[in-house]
């Protein structure tokens, strides 16, 4: 699995960086939360199903698209700046990211987007988007995060751990993670 995950040989410009993360997040919100949400919604009308609906549904489904958004660009944002890399795998963060939302939850991106494609489920009242949310969390939780978190887990060793003691990895902590002064002199270099 090592091979997966794979820090770039040089570092690159932060401009760089951050350009690259806003291009992959320009994809990535295309095709999971606009391509295969349209075409489960087409699916959901060819075999006549109607959508749900309830007071403010849209309101709702917008709030928590714009939240789930905002976490999603910080996060990302501060996985370039921070961690001197992107969310992808083979380009990934040179360093263990532990500032901002990652104080409080161990993948504020898989929640970010997690939380998108529910708001665009509920948005637009589609049963099929809906589980298809749900199955993403399902194959993210025990397929993909299992992968990640050995790689960080041999990349990063007892900052890592500690980390994960401290951290929940989908509920939000009330009091963020503070490493020691050694672990945070370790993420400087």
């Amino acid at each position: 699995m090592k091979m997966l995950f794979i820090p770039a040989a040089q570092e690159s410009p932060l401009w760089w960086i951050l350009l690259k993360i806003f291009l992959q997040t320009v994809f990535f919100w295309s095709l999971f939360l606009l391509v295969i949400p349209a075409g489960l919604m087409w699916l959901e009308s060819v075999l006549g199903w109607n959508p749900f609906h309830f007071s403010g549904q849209r309101m709702w489904g917008a709030l928590f698209f714009v939240l789930g958004g905002s976490l999603g660009l910080t996060s990302g944002a501060l996985m370039g700046i921070y961690g001197r890399g992107t969310p992808l795998p083979f380009d990934t963060a040179r360093h263990l990211v532990i500032v901002g939302p990652y104080r409080y939850v161990r993948n504020p991106m898989a929640l970010a987007g997690l939380t998108q494609g529910a708001a665009v489920a509920l948005f637009c009242g589609s049963w099929l988007t809906l589980c298809y949310i749900i199955v993403g969390f399902f194959l993210w939780n025990y397929c993909l995060r299992p992968i990640e978190e050995q790689d960080l887990q041999q990349r990063f060793g007892g900052d890592y751990e500690a980390y994960c003691y401290a951290v929940w990895c989908w509920i939000p902590c009330w009091r963020g993670y503070s490493p020691t002064t050694r672990e945070m002199q370790r993420n400087d270099k």
